[in-house]
């Protein structure tokens, strides 16, 4: 009788083992489209730099580098590259601020080798030493070299960045800081993925050529998780910016990057938004040749490449033409971006784009401009998600802001409802140019630290001739007001940035 009841409780906990989960319907989001001929798979889990400990930043990047870049239980990283490479497929681990997404995409003809490294590497990640000194010495070397000394532009919107959220949770960036990362331990990294990467702290996305059976299949494995909760977090309470404030980072380079900005108070949904994302389109829609901002500055003077303007994080804007997805955050930043300039023209670039800055906020957008901006954008924003990877991205996005329509959709939308006097109210409110982080990345700190305080004009001659409402323009830019006083011009080495 005992053997008997023995054998009637494992067989009851064999099946038990063996029922699928139930899909919690608000977790789970997806796009079937039956003619793709690829399956791909977005895993939002709901964590970011943001959740870093104290003394070690990175440590979410971290963990999720080896989610994607180390290797598993029974095969080693190398083994696992090997097993793709005849696939032509692969997966990544991304983190930003508030998300990090675990990411991949194949043939549907592949999907049952593909699907068993897929998950292998989420649920049985090996964590090895080898695989932490690498990847964490391949972060502290971008902080230290990379950053540094190669990409300027970057350089400069992390300064900026660093600036606006110091003290909260965002107030460093992604990569971390170069002693944070020392100080991190591999059992810190296992401690933070069973955590962070557990059961119910994800959001499973799905599109393309997917089955029934593949959602339930993956959800139930994913299931199998750590124990855990939803990583509840608050939006971060940023400090009151007074004045204009400069950090001027001394580094020796032909070129200065600039970038300016401070916080705004709303986010994707709302009509807001939409009204200020045609005014900010006007004034610097990224790449885009036709505004403002780029017409000013480099169609009519050939100062650079572009100046940009943003009310959404836009992070390696050199790289991508169109918005990314999947950095979404709670707190965002109005931007502008002058990519660099030379040396001699810092001072004169930097009047011109506060200048329009200004005028945009004293004056609002024309009856032509606002009509031609928004027709722009409701055909425009037709290419911000061109394929089923993209589409999904844009849906955990909508996921995020809990938005209960689609964001692309009510783009268009809006792009037919607002008014020109939504546009401007939006743009006197939210809007302004009395209180700033303004970032230099430049050579030859001194020399501008005393042309700010003393407001000294910054004339400025072309190699060749230009229209005369040109040099009429430049009188008024040149000395345009920038002044601040001493103690809110700080100046800093590049090396110690980051540390």
């Amino acid at each position: 009788m005992k053997r008997y009841f023995s054998l009637v409780l494992f067989f009851a906990l064999l099946l038990l083992s063996n029922i699928s989960q139930a899909i919690d319907k608000e977790r789970f989001v997806g796009i079937q489209v039956k003619s793709d001929p690829s399956i791909v798979v977005k895993i939002w889990f709901n964590v970011g730099s943001q959740n870093d400990h104290v003394g070690k930043e990175g440590l979410a990047n971290l963990t999720s580098a080896l989610l994607s870049e180390g290797g598993t239980i029974e095969k080693t990283y190398s083994q696992i590259l090997e097993e793709l490479y005849p696939l032509a497929t692969g997966y990544s681990a991304s983190s930003s601020v508030e998300m990090t997404i675990f990411s991949g995409r194949t043939h549907t003809d592949n999907i049952s080798t593909y699907y068993k490294l897929f998950v292998d590497q989420i649920l049985n990640p090996a964590f090895r030493e080898e695989d932490f000194n690498r990847l964490k010495q391949n972060q502290i070397t971008y902080l230290e070299t990379t950053l540094r000394y190669s990409s300027d532009e970057e350089l400069g919107k992390a300064v900026l960045y660093n600036k606006i959220f110091n003290g909260t949770g965002y107030g460093h960036i992604t990569e971390g800081t170069i002693s944070g990362l020392k100080n991190i331990t591999l059992e810190d990294v296992r401690n933070f993925y069973k955590k962070y990467f557990n059961k119910n702290n994800f959001v499973l996305g799905l599109s393309g050529n997917y089955s029934d059976e593949l959602v339930n299949k993956l959800w139930n494995d994913l299931s199998k998780l750590p124990e855990g909760e939803w990583n509840k977090t608050e939006k971060p309470v940023t400090k009151k910016i007074e004045g204009l404030n400069y950090t001027l980072v001394e580094k020796k380079a032909n070129a200065s990057a600039i970038s300016f900005g401070f916080p705004i108070d709303f986010l994707r949904g709302s009509r807001e938004w939409y009204a200020l994302a045609i005014a900010n389109s006007w004034l610097g829609e990224h790449r885009n040749s036709s505004s403002h901002l780029y017409q000013v500055i480099r169609e009519a003077r050939g100062l650079n490449y572009g100046d940009y303007s943003y009310i959404e994080n836009f992070p390696n804007g050199g790289r991508y033409s169109m918005p990314p997805q999947n950095v979404a955050r709670k707190s965002q930043i109005f931007e502008v971006w002058i990519r660099p300039v030379p040396n001699e023209t810092r001072l004169f670039s930097f009047r011109a784009a506060f200048r329009e800055l200004k005028k945009l906020v004293d004056n609002g957008l024309s009856k032509d401009e606002f009509e031609l901006t928004k027709k722009f954008l409701k055909k425009y924003v037709l290419h911000y998600a061109k394929n089923s990877a993209e589409k999904l991205g844009y849906v955990l996005d909508d996921k995020f802001y809990r938005l209960k329509n689609s964001h692309l959709i009510a783009f268009r939308k809006m792009m037919d409802e607002i008014t020109l006097d939504e546009v401007n109210n939006a743009i006197k409110k939210h809007l302004q140019y009395k209180n700033m982080e303004i970032v230099f990345i430049t050579d030859g700190t001194e020399k501008l630290r005393n042309d700010i305080l003393e407001d000294n004009p910054s004339p400025i001659t072309y190699p060749t001739s230009k229209p005369e409402t040109i040099y009429q323009e430049d009188k008024d830019i040149m000395i345009f007001p920038v002044s601040t006083s001493a103690e809110k011009i700080k100046i800093m080495k590049v090396e110690e940035l980051f540390n």
